[in-house]
């Protein structure tokens, strides 16, 4: 065993090209200069590899940089498995939720320029939530419409815990009336999404419990409220245009459309195959509905600068967007210790999911490290503690042939295993 690990190891640092940064790339360096070792950092992209050839990935690409450096930026298997095309390190994915830090930090901008305070109710910006109800039952078990015991507000909205659901995440009553709305339908506006919104019931008291919700997208809606600026236009000049964040945006101009990558889910005989339906729509033309919460599609080296501002306290290259005190703000759990999220040892920030207990999110994360990823399976942390970054991306959803497949693979358990071991110092 130890002889097939040398000699993949052997391989892989025979055919791995150098890389070098591009004009907005973050430097380049070896793992050595960093504290990391290059034999075991090359376990992360040889074991991404391993799951293109199991054919439980169409293709991924992986990028880690510590302390303002890459030291890891791999591409393997296909963009498009029928065309036959090689994924590249700048192909752009349908980022999804990995959206919703990016409207996290528009609004944070806002925050910083006194256009709202945290514990301002949201009706005071969006009046037709003023008469929001709950949905409950009576002692009958007869749905009813309850007073909320308190007005939603801007910290709730920015932390899931303002009794919003989602719509497919989970199947509440209230899940059932947003599927039937059809809240974030993209041939809408945000204005016309927000009134959909405000005609239905929250899921449950404000401030009771953290549940996964359209939140963001109301903060997509008050963006452009509070800013006086269409929302995409916002996070094209203040954002994406400041940080050279080339190839992020709503959709995907027709010059680029050979290098988005195709997005796949497995069959039901358990082999990969185009997605259709679901949360897939056309990429190839601008929506009406900018979603905030998912609307977005980028590349590993843009969200790789987004992220780097975060570690550098608000500043990339000279730009600053954010004071390191509002980044601390924005990566500091917020949630009541009964509350729960999606992961283990995970509280919840503005806009982030924040690591509190490092060894029941399974060890290794530095203390304070915060993170999210997307529906198509893209994902990232920062780790202020070890100044590190780690941005993945593939296009894959479950599909009906999970099961065969042995289900989509855990690819950030895998990096955050392969990244953290080549760290030495």
């Amino acid at each position: 065993m130890a002889g097939l690990l040398a000699a993949g190891f052997a391989a892989y640092f025979a055919v791995q090209p150098a890389f070098a940064a591009g004009d907005h790339d973050l430097p380049a360096a070896k793992p050595e200069q960093v504290g990391m070792s290059s034999e075991r950092l090359a376990r992360l992209p040889l074991g991404m590899q391993t799951l293109v050839d199991q054919g439980r990935i169409a293709g991924v690409v992986t990028m880690v940089a510590r302390h303002g450096k890459i030291v890891e930026f791999a591409a393997a298997g296909k963009r498009d498995i029928a065309a036959n095309a090689p994924m590249q390190r700048d192909d752009i994915f349908r980022i999804y939720s990995m959206t919703k830090p990016i409207t996290g930090v528009a609004m944070m901008m806002l925050f910083e320029e006194g256009k709202w305070q945290l514990n301002d109710p949201v009706s005071k910006y969006i009046p037709e939530f003023a008469d929001l109800k709950v949905f409950a039952l009576d002692a009958a078990g007869n749905a009813i419409a309850a007073d909320p015991l308190h007005p939603v507000t801007m910290r709730e909205l920015m932390s899931h815990t303002g009794g919003f659901t989602y719509g497919f995440f989970s199947n509440t009553p209230v899940d059932k009336l947003q599927r039937e709305a059809d809240v974030l339908d993209i041939n809408i506006t945000l204005n016309e999404m927000i009134k959909r919104i405000a005609k239905l019931p929250l899921n449950a008291q404000p401030g009771s419990e953290w549940h996964y919700s359209i939140s963001v997208d109301i903060q997509g809606y008050l963006v452009q409220k509070l800013s006086g600026m269409p929302f995409e236009e916002f996070l094209q000049n203040r954002l994406f245009k400041p940080l050279h964040m080339v190839d992020t945006g709503f959709y995907v101009p027709k010059e680029k459309l050979n290098r988005l990558a195709a997005f796949y889910s497995y069959g039901s005989d358990g082999k990969l195959q185009v997605t259709r339906g679901g949360l897939e729509h056309d990429f190839t033309a601008k929506p009406t509905l900018a979603s905030g919460g998912g609307g977005l599609v980028s590349t590993a080296s843009d969200y790789m600068r987004f992220c780097q501002m975060l570690l550098n306290g608000g500043q990339l290259d000279g730009v600053r967007l954010l004071s390191p005190r509002t980044v601390e703000l924005m990566r500091t759990n917020v949630l009541a210790p009964n509350m729960t999220t999606l992961s283990p040892g995970a509280g919840f920030g503005l806009d982030f999911a924040v690591y509190t207990d490092v060894m029941a999110a399974g060890g290794y994360y530095g203390k304070g490290s915060y993170y999210w990823g997307g529906a198509a399976g893209t994902w990232f942390w920062i780790d202020p503690a070890n100044d590190l970054i780690v941005v993945g991306m593939i296009q894959q959803a479950a599909g009906t042939g999970a099961a065969a497949a042995g289900g989509v693979p855990d690819v950030r358990g895998l990096s955050h295993a392969y990244t953290y071991q080549a760290i030495m110092d």
